[in-house]
């Protein structure tokens, strides 16, 4: 009997909590996907007895019902006729669903997404920084001070040197701005004129740059000398922000909302000349006399709790807690102060550096457990030398790239960083220099065995830790074969030999797809391995082309281009859904060729796809291929 797609659509609607509870909706090719605004209003129990409704679950914040193909978007405009509600992309329902992600989450979710287009510039100079540091400190090779060392050391240093700068440009793409006006940003906060932001704390650095001898930076007092209490109106401190990343972060934010209002409020004549004018001069004022002075007072805040914590176990345990987040705020620089005047004492040891030590081993341990442990070919090669780079003491690449992108692996750091550092106190660890970590400790500390015992204690915790409590998202837990490598795209008329992959007295189903056959329950996706939809296969492709599997009817083809409805002899319906989760690559990568309502023939293409561009994204390129009505017939089976 055929579905009452609005009796279907009623239902959800009742049990929902109705309309009212709905923030969007929209759907995919084959799942009606739903923001609910209190989820307690939702009778889970009844939807998934709702004649229509094959199975239900819930992801990233949306309520995801699967229909079937063909069927999902008829019940969906019965869906919004019922509601009133107008017709939403799946762009809007991801954003609808972040916003009701914790307010942590929406607030670190941003750094993930400037940081991830950076990363190989990071990746590529962590690494070559801590081989070229390591190469420095081995006693006899005569490699500190030779041309090469500081040829490579100028190389591996710029990424870091001007990460304000990466920063401004990628964050200006996140939020919208114009990039080039956040490269002036970035530019202007490492600018030469200032002194460079790692010598904030250095007294003679300061004298020998600005010609002084108190060892004070001086400022620009842009109004004179008016006063609020103590502070100075309009004092701008004379330094940089090398290796600040949150404050970049926050100026360029500012930056593109100050662009943006202004794109809608200045006249179209005059806007090529206002807009840029006022907004790097607003912007630039923002950021040295507000956001500035905020985190250089955060600095000197976190600089004497640290001096006071590390002169105890427990203080210790703080700091090797903690340190991976003054990273993050770029506040980690400051920390060669303390280290300098432990070893300006007669005798002094630097007890500082196996507190940094653990800490970035622990970041090294949890990002090493997500490059074994994930799935997606994407995440461990990013992981994995990121996780190197962390072992030589370059923590930016795995932090940024990898670990807070996850939250669980960053936290499991600052576990096994507290432990590792609280270990190092109580054994007296030590080294007789500063500015080196990791691995490249060992040249420098005063007991290499009990320093062995300290790598693999903050390490091995929090790399345990991550492989206990971390997982890929749900459907993304498998991975597909490799990508082959770059194809020609083929003619229209390219084909394959089609062989049977399964049977029932309606249709003998041909493989769409030419490449290894697995069994449906061996997809990665749980609404596919189910059953929900149907029964069938998956193949792990060879070429980038489907072709139709018998002769039918296309009976709905995704807007998005990812997959097919084909409707054959005796009502047989079959879905054809290349790749898994592709629908968020928004059409990237797939040229279909047939419309809805069209007449196709067995062998005939019916979608060319980009499998190295289903790889890059990030997804498994497995073709899906499922009979929806296979329970109609007795003799179903696979071949």
């Amino acid at each position: 009997m055929a579905l009452d797609y609005r009796k279907c659509a009623q239902e959800i609607v009742d049990h929902i909590g109705g309309r009212e509870n709905v923030a969007q909706a929209a759907h995919c090719a084959t799942r009606l996907r739903l923001v609910i605004k209190d989820n307690s209003k939702v009778d889970k129990e009844y939807l998934d007895n709702v004649d229509g409704v094959k199975g239900m679950f819930e992801s990233n914040g949306q309520l995801q019902l699967i229909i079937g193909t063909g069927t999902v978007n008829k019940v969906y405009d019965e869906f919004l006729s019922i509601t009133g509600m107008s017709a939403a992309t799946k762009d809007d329902v991801k954003a609808a669903a972040a916003a009701k992600q914790p307010l942590w989450k929406r607030l670190l979710k941003p750094i993930g997404d400037v940081f991830v287009p950076i990363l190989p510039a990071i990746v590529a100079s962590g690494l070559l920084m801590g081989l070229v540091e390591a190469l420095a400190k081995i006693p006899g090779l005569g490699f500190a001070g030779s041309p090469w060392f500081e040829f490579l050391d100028m190389a591996s240093n710029t990424a870091f040197a001007f990460l304000p700068v990466i920063v401004a440009i990628s964050a200006a793409r996140v939020f919208g701005g114009n990039i080039f006006l956040g490269a002036v940003i970035g530019l202007m906060m490492v600018h030469g004129g200032l002194l460079n932001g790692w010598n904030v704390g250095s007294a003679d650095a300061i004298n020998s740059f600005f010609g002084v001898t108190d060892g004070v930076i001086p400022t620009w007092n842009l109004f004179g000398n008016i006063k609020i209490g103590s502070y100075v109106l309009g004092s701008i401190s004379r330094h940089g922000y090398q290796g600040h990343v949150i404050p970049v972060i926050l100026s360029v934010f500012c930056m593109c909302k100050i662009e943006n209002w202004l794109h809608k409020k200045v006249p179209e004549m005059l806007d090529l000349f206002i807009t840029p004018l006022c907004t790097v001069l607003s912007t630039a004022l923002l950021t040295f006399i507000i956001i500035g002075p905020i985190f250089a007072g955060l600095e000197t805040i976190v600089l004497n709790a640290a001096k006071v914590l590390v002169q105890n176990p427990i203080g210790a345990m703080v700091m090797g807690a903690i340190y991976p987040v003054t990273v993050v705020m770029g506040l980690h620089h400051m920390y060669n102060v303390i280290e300098a005047g432990m070893l300006s004492v007669a005798g002094g040891l630097n007890t500082w550096m196996p507190i940094a030590t653990a800490a970035n081993f622990a970041q090294f341990g949890a990002c090493l457990a997500v490059g074994i442990k994930a799935h997606q070919a994407k995440t461990r090669t990013v992981a994995v030398p990121s996780a190197l780079s962390a072992s030589l003491g370059i923590t930016e690449p795995a932090i940024f790239g990898v670990n807070m992108r996850f939250y669980k692996p960053f936290v499991a750091g600052m576990i096994g960083g507290a432990i590792g550092a609280i270990f190092g106190a109580f054994t007296g660890l030590g080294a007789t220099a500063y500015g080196v970590t990791g691995i490249p400790g060992y040249l420098t500390i005063n007991n290499p065995l009990l320093y062995t015992a300290l790598l693999a204690i903050s390490g091995g915790i929090a790399f345990a830790i991550t492989m206990v409590i971390w997982r890929e998202d749900e459907g993304k837990k498998k991975e597909a074969a490799p990508a082959a490598e770059a194809q020609e795209v083929k003619a229209a008329d390219e084909t394959f030999e089609q062989k049977p992959v399964m049977s029932c007295s309606a249709v003998t189903v041909l493989a769409p797809a030419e490449g290894k056959v697995i069994p449906h329950t061996e997809i990665p996706d749980p609404t596919f391995a189910s059953g929900a939809l149907g029964e069938g296969v998956g193949i792990i492709p060879e070429k980038g082309i489907v072709l139709a599997p018998f002769d039918g009817v296309i009976s709905t083809v995704a807007e998005t281009g990812h997959a097919v409805g084909i409707t054959g002899p005796q009502d047989a319906e079959l879905l054809i859904h290349i790749g898994v989760d592709t629908v968020a690559m928004q059409g990237d990568g797939f040229e279909t060729l047939v419309k809805e309502d069209e007449a196709v023939k067995a062998g005939q293409p019916l979608v060319r796809f980009d499998r190295q561009k289903i790889a890059a994204a990030g997804h498994p390129d497995v073709v899906v291929v499922l009979l929806t009505n296979s329970d109609d017939y007795d003799d179903f089976k696979v071949l």
